[in-house]
């Protein structure tokens, strides 16, 4: 391709412009951890329930639940930074339009929107870092783009939690849709240009409906995504909900959204730290085992003990910070099985349904436990099976890998 023909022989420029996908990445983010420090004040402004106000956390994830293989497949097809910028675009309406229709109804339809906007934006990274990047880069710096749920998290809990401080959330959704637009532009000015397809191209091309097959035949891509399904369920979950226990504990709005911040931004330490192993040669299966392991442990020292709210946080910590081995992995698991490279990212646009199934079942599963045993005590049983899930997968997944495809994962 065109792309990888102009930075192959420009390496460092590669890298410097992969970042520039990671931005985009980060500032979609913005836009799913917004509710969470607003949650509050929306609750007791549109008189939600708890369970709703779950729903109203996951509904971002319908779109990736429902469209994620054919989102990263027509990424493939429009282009992979037209689809980056489009997405973007859609986002900052998408925050527009909740702040101008503010209704359960309306901030319930702009939520589900802005889970397209987020998947035209997230599903093509991947694709376009492996254009722009050597073989032997990949692993690291995907591990930076492992960081951009976190980072964007970290950003937006103080930031918002401070805005929020001073005014109506209103005023955040506004903000947020005028820094998304000027990312917009700056990633179409720096980001290479899609190339058309020569004829040769054109003619050896996949079909879309031959890469859904190619797709969706691949074991191995549904074992990803369905760990990747019960990592992203779980975290989403504890994290999105931590405002509410912290204020619901005595802890001030603006502290509260500060020890969440902390919490969802020490996952990029462990996504950061995934792409170093994998790239000193540690194997997918001990990482996504430790990280799966520490979840387990951490969630039950935070939710299953009345312990003081340092402790909890200590905990929660841990939680997020080990737990951020799972998310590089994943994306490492899936570049590297993808059934061909014309599916890389209807690979990813799969793995990114299931975790959004899980995304958008978790907050509402969790809810309903505290709202049956009458407080968050009961948060640990569903991350601990979520964790066991996910770590069986992953040893029936090495070992399938390591009978039929020993060299699939070598460097």
């Amino acid at each position: 391709m065109k792309l990888e023909t102009d930075v192959a022989a420009q390496p460092d420029k590669g890298v410097s412009l992969a970042y520039l996908v990671v931005l985009a990445g980060i500032c979609s983010a913005l836009h799913i951890w917004k509710l969470p420090p607003a949650l509050p004040a929306i609750r007791a402004e549109l008189d939600m329930s708890l369970v709703t106000s779950g729903f109203l956390l996951s509904l971002v994830q319908l779109a990736g639940m429902t469209l994620g293989l054919l989102t990263g497949m027509t990424a493939e097809k429009i282009g992979l930074r037209r689809s980056v910028v489009v997405g973007l675009l859609l986002l900052a309406a998408s925050s527009v339009g909740s702040a101008a229709y503010a209704t359960l109804t309306s901030l319930l339809l702009w939520r589900a929107l802005e889970g397209v906007g987020f998947l035209l934006v997230v599903l093509p990274g991947p694709a376009l870092i492996r254009q722009l990047v050597s073989p032997a880069k990949l692993s690291r710096v995907l591990g930076v783009w492992g960081c951009y749920i976190p980072v964007g998290s970290i950003i937006i809990l103080l930031v918002g939690s401070w805005v929020l401080g001073m005014a109506n959330w209103r005023v955040l959704w506004l903000g947020l849709a005028v820094v998304t637009v000027l990312v917009a532009a700056i990633v179409w000015r720096g980001l290479p240009a899609d190339a058309a397809p020569s004829g040769d191209a054109k003619k050896s091309s996949f079909s879309a409906w031959s890469i859904i097959r190619l797709t969706l035949s691949s074991a191995n891509i549904w074992m990803v995504a369905f760990m990747f399904a019960m990592y992203a369920g779980q975290w989403i979950s504890v994290i999105g909900f931590l405002p509410t226990i912290y204020q619901l504990s005595g802890v001030s709005g603006i502290m509260a959204g500060v020890l969440t911040a902390i919490v969802a931004g020490s996952n990029a330490i462990g996504c950061l730290y995934a792409g170093r192993l994998l790239h000193h040669g540690f194997t997918p299966r001990t990482l996504v085992l430790t990280g799966y392991a520490a979840m387990m442990i951490s969630s039950i020292v935070a939710f299953a003990f009345p312990v003081p709210v340092w402790v909890q946080f200590a905990a929660v910590l841990v939680f997020s910070t080990l737990g951020g081995l799972v998310p590089t992995t994943m994306f490492y698991l899936t570049i590297k099985l993808a059934p061909a490279p014309q599916a890389t990212a209807a690979s990813v646009g799969w793995m990114q349904q299931l975790s959004a199934a899980g995304q958008f079942c978790g907050p509402p599963l969790i809810a309903w436990v505290a709202t049956v045993v009458g407080g968050w005590q009961g948060t640990w049983l569903v991350t601990v099976a979520a964790a066991l899930l996910g770590s069986a997968t992953m040893v029936h997944l090495s070992r399938r890998i390591s009978k039929n495809q020993p060299s699939a994962l070598s460097h």
